[in-house]
C-alpha cells in the first residue's frame, strides 16, 4: 500500500471518478435521445457543482494533512485535471442548449459515447491508486483510455472533414466544428489524468 492510514484522499478521487461517470452517461443519454432540454443542462450543472466540491474537499483535506499518500503537488495537480473533465462535460450540454442543436449528429454521438466508455476506464484506473500492486491494472485501464483518446481523434477529424464538405450554413460550421474539438479535448483529458495515475504509482512503487 502507498500508505494505509490515510484513505480520505482515496474516497475523494474515487467519488470524483464516480461523478464524472455519472456526468459522461447523463451527458451520452441526452445526446443520443436526443434530450437537451434545461432541465438536463440543469442537472448536468448538478453533477458540475458536485465535482466542485468534492476537489474543494482534497484541497480542504490536503491543507489539513502532514502525511500525505503521495507529493501533495500530485494531489493537487490530479484534483484539478479531474475537475477539467467536469468542466468539459457540463460546458459540451450547455453549448448544445445554448446553440439550439436539438438533433446531435451521429458523429456527436460517437464522441459522447467514446467520452462514456473514457470516464469509467478512468474510474477504473483511479482506483487502482490504493494499491502498487495492481500495476498491471492500472497499465491496462490506461491504455484502454489511450486507444479511446485515439479513436476520438480519428471522430472529430471525420467529423469535421464531413462538416466542411457538406454544411452550407457557415454559422452552424462554427458550431459544430466548437462541439467537435471540446468533445475531442475531453478525451484528451482522460488520457493526461490515466498518464497522471500512473505516473505517481510508479514514482511510489
Amino acid at each position: 500500500m502507498l500508505l494505509p492510514k490515510e484513505d480520505k484522499f482515496f474516497d475523494l478521487f474515487d467519488r470524483q471518478a464516480e461523478n464524472l461517470v455519472s456526468a459522461a452517461e447523463l451527458y451520452h443519454t441526452c445526446i443520443a435521445q436526443p434530450d437537451i432540454s434545461p432541465e438536463k443542462v440543469r442537472e448536468m450543472h448538478q453533477f458540475e457543482h458536485d465535482g466542485d466540491e468534492v476537489t474543494h474537499a482534497i484541497i480542504n483535506t490536503l491543507n489539513e494533512t502532514f502525511i500525505t499518500p503521495f507529493d501533495r503537488e500530485d494531489i493537487l495537480a490530479l484534483a484539478n485535471r479531474m475537475d477539467d473533465i467536469m468542466d468539459n462535460i457540463y460546458l459540451l450540454l450547455n453549448r448544445f442548449y445554448l446553440y439550439k442543436i436539438t438533433k446531435p449528429t451521429e458523429f456527436s454521438q460517437k464522441l459522447a459515447s467514446t467520452i462514456e466508455q473514457s470516464t469509467k476506464a478512468l474510474r477504473k484506473a483511479v482506483a487502482t491508486l490504493r494499491s502498487n500492486k495492481h500495476m498491471k491494472d492500472t497499465y491496462r485501464h490506461c491504455v484502454e483510455i489511450n486507444r479511446l483518446e485515439n479513436e476520438g481523434d480519428v471522430i472529430r477529424d471525420e467529423a469535421i472533414s464531413y462538416l466542411f464538405a457538406n454544411e452550407k450554413d457557415p454559422i452552424m460550421v462554427i458550431k459544430q466544428k466548437e462541439l467537435y474539438e471540446i468533445a475531442e479535448t475531453t478525451t484528451d483529458f482522460c488520457e493526461h489524468v490515466a498518464n497522471m495515475v500512473e505516473s505517481i504509482l510508479v514514482k511510489n512503487n
